[in-house]
């Protein structure tokens, strides 16, 4: 049974029988309407899509990036593998559009090498100040941990905060504690995002 999980929240991923290995973490999300009605709304432009765009961002015991090259440090569209195989993007969503998860991120625990402790889930609006975009035009936002040896969710987090304003997102963490891995639920918004670098130097 999937565990629903609230802000600050933490769990193992240890299963009772120590098998846990291939987990998918899917995240989603959905563009809130438009509030305009009437003839103002019969007239005004056509909004762009919002691009939001799923990372994993790698730190080790220090909290700090594993290395300065973000294709050592940081899984995301346009590294969609890290070297070691064991974290694997499965490709950029533009829309967010249909239902269930946006974008998948692939992680083998047993494989993660060992230099990274914590792995950083985070979401940005790709050119959101240029676009005049924010996370309080995004809704049922949310981040799940499923085990892929049955298919089966372990764990669903849904970000209910008003990010009005926030052009990024620190979503959940995978990390390890006692030689076992955890996660832990963050939501935490990003006043300014518009491109992955700006979450990356949160953690140089």
């Amino acid at each position: 049974m999937s565990v629903n999980l609230v802000k600050g929240q933490k769990i193992s991923l240890v299963k009772p029988d120590g098998g846990l290995k291939r987990v998918m973490v899917g995240l989603g999300w959905d563009e809130a309407q438009p509030t305009a009605k009437g003839l103002r709304a019969l007239f005004a432009p056509r909004p762009q899509a919002i691009d939001c765009d799923a990372s994993a961002i790698l730190l080790g015991a220090d909290g700090k990036l594993v290395s300065h090259s973000i294709s050592q440090n940081t899984v995301y569209f346009g590294n969609l593998k890290h070297a070691s195989g064991a974290i694997v993007h499965q490709g950029d969503n533009l829309t967010g559009e249909g239902e269930g998860d946006d974008e998948q991120i692939m992680v083998d625990l047993p494989s993660v090498p060992q230099n990274i402790d914590k792995i950083v889930f985070v979401v940005n609006i790709y050119d959101a100040q240029v676009r005049n975009q924010h996370f309080g035009m995004i809704k049922n936002a949310f981040i799940r941990i499923v085990d892929m040896s049955g298919n089966k969710e372990i764990c669903r987090y849904s970000l209910t905060d008003d990010y009005s304003g926030m052009t990024g997102l620190i979503v959940g963490e995978i990390y390890r504690n006692g030689g076992e891995w955890k996660f832990s639920a963050v939501g935490q918004g990003i006043r300014e995002a518009s491109r992955l670098d700006k979450l990356i130097k949160l953690y140089q």
